[in-house]
C-alpha cells in the first residue's frame, strides 16, 4: 500500500452567521410566479407537469426559511472527516472515514448532479465499520466533483470525467490507496467505468447504478422487460432533457440564476427530485425535506450552480463508445432511475459482470431513498468484485 502524503489537509466546513442570514432573507424576499395551469390535487404525479408546483416550493421555503438547520450538517461533515487536496492546480475536497477493521478495503464513492457529498453521508459509517461482522468493510473516501459543494471551481476547461477520473486515482494514491474498489451513479456511474476501465492496476473492481451500454445495440434479442427499459429510457432523453442542454450549451446563462437565487436554486434541484424519485407524487415521500435542502444549501452556501453545470459542458455525451471495463463489475438497476440499460446491452461494456440486480423499488438517488437496502446492496455487490479478485 502506498504511503499518505503530505499534500492532504484537514478541512472544516463553516458558513458565515451572514451568509445563513442573507439566505433567510433572500428567501423571504422572493418573488413567486402564479400557480401552474394543471391538474393539483394530491396525491398525483400529474401535478408536477410543469414542473415544481407552487404550494410544495412554498412550503419547502417555509422551511427553509425557519426551521431548517445547516450547523447540523456541517457537524455530521466535520465528524466524518473532511479533507483538501489539490490535484492539476484545483483543490479538491473530500470526506475520509477509516476503518477500525485490519481486512477493510479502500473505496471511493462519486456522485452526479444535482447530488452531492451529502447523498453518501449516512452511509459512511456502516460502510466503514458494519455492525455485521460478515459484511465487507471499507475505508471510505467521498470526494466533491470539480466545480461542486468545497471543492475549487476550475478556471479552465478540460474538467471532464476522464480527468476527474485520472484525478480520483491521484487522490486514492496520496491517501496510501494504491488498490481500490470503487461505485457511482449518474456522473459518478461515468466516473467509476472510467476508472474501471482506464485503470485496471488500481480499480480492483466497480459498482455502478449506471451501466450504459456502448451504442448502436439492437433490441433484436431482448425480452419484452428489457425493451421496456430501452423505451423508457429513449423516453427520457428525447422529452425530459432540457435541463442537461441547457447545461451542456448555455452553462454560464443559467448559472446567473442558480447563483443569485436561492429559491431558483430549489426549483431547479427540486424538480429532479421529484421526478427520478421512485414515490407516487413527492419526493418526500422517500427522502426527507433536510436531507434535499442539505444538498441545496450545499450549493447555495458555495456558489456552485453554475461551476457544478459545466460538468456537462464537458463532458456530455463523451463517453468512448469503445471504452470497456475488464475488471469485476457489480451492477443495480432500481426501476426509476433515468437511465436503465438492460444485461445483454451492458455486457458489451462490462466484461466481468459478477453480480446483477434489478430490484422492485427505488430511483435515481438510492443512497437517501433507501439507504439500508443500498448499503447492503453495495457491500454484497463489492464482496463480490473482490471475490473474483482472489
Amino acid at each position: 500500500m502506498n504511503s499518505p502524503t503530505d499534500d492532504v489537509r484537514a478541512f472544516e466546513a463553516h458558513a458565515t452567521d451572514a451568509d445563513l442570514d442573507d439566505l433567510r432573507a433572500r428567501l423571504a424576499a422572493a418573488r413567486l410566479p402564479e400557480a401552474e395551469t394543471v391538474y393539483r390535487a394530491a396525491p398525483d404525479r400529474r401535478r408536477w407537469a410543469q414542473g415544481v408546483p407552487l404550494t410544495d416550493l412554498v412550503d419547502v421555503v417555509n422551511y427553509w426559511r425557519t426551521e431548517y438547520n445547516w450547523r447540523s450538517f456541517e457537524e455530521r461533515l466535520d465528524r466524518i472527516g473532511q479533507f483538501r487536496t489539490t490535484i492539476d492546480d484545483v483543490g479538491i475536497h473530500f470526506l475520509h472515514r477509516r476503518s477500525a477493521r485490519a481486512d477493510a478495503t479502500p473505496l471511493v464513492l462519486t456522485h452526479g448532479w444535482p447530488g452531492s457529498i451529502a447523498e453518501f453521508i449516512d452511509v459512511v459509517d456502516e460502510l466503514a465499520d458494519p455492525k455485521d461482522s460478515d459484511a465487507p468493510a471499507f475505508h471510505v473516501v467521498v470526494p466533491s466533483l470539480p466545480g461542486f459543494g468545497y471543492s475549487d471551481k476550475p478556471a479552465t476547461t478540460g474538467w471532464g470525467t476522464e480527468k476527474i477520473a485520472a484525478a480520483w486515482v491521484e487522490l486514492m494514491g496520496r491517501l496510501g490507496y494504491g488498490k481500490f474498489v470503487a461505485h457511482g451513479g449518474d456522473w459518478g456511474g461515468v466516473i467509476t467505468t472510467i476508472l474501471g476501465a482506464r485503470f485496471p492496476d488500481h480499480v480492483l473492481g466497480i459498482h455502478t447504478t449506471l451501466a450504459q451500454a456502448p451504442p448502436g445495440l439492437t433490441t433484436d434479442m431482448l425480452t419484452a422487460s428489457e425493451r421496456k427499459w430501452t423505451e423508457e429510457t429513449r423516453d427520457f432523453w428525447r422529452n425530459r432533457t432540457a435541463y442537461a442542454k441547457q447545461q451542456a450549451t448555455r452553462p454560464q446563462t443559467i448559472g446567473y440564476s442558480l447563483v443569485d437565487s436561492p429559491v431558483g436554486l430549489l426549483a431547479w434541484i427540486l424538480d429532479k427530485f421529484a421526478e427520478w424519485t421512485d414515490t407516487e407524487d413527492s419526493p418526500f415521500e422517500t427522502i426527507s425535506m433536510d436531507s434535499v435542502l442539505d444538498d441545496v444549501t450545499l450549493y447555495w452556501l458555495t456558489r456552485t450552480g453554475a461551476s457544478a453545470a459545466r460538468i456537462y459542458y464537458e463532458s456530455h455525451n463523451s463517453l468512448d463508445p469503445e471504452l470497456r471495463v475488464d475488471v469485476p463489475s457489480a451492477i443495480t438497476t432500481y426501476p426509476r432511475d433515468i437511465e436503465k440499460n438492460p444485461r445483454p446491452w451492458a455486457q458489451e461494456r462490462f466484461r466481468q459482470i459478477v453480480r446483477w440486480r434489478a430490484p422492485e423499488s427505488g430511483g435515481h438517488f438510492p443512497s437517501l431513498e433507501m439507504p439500508e437496502y443500498f448499503v447492503t446492496d453495495l457491500q454484497e455487490g463489492l464482496a463480490a468484485v473482490l471475490a473474483a479478485n482472489r
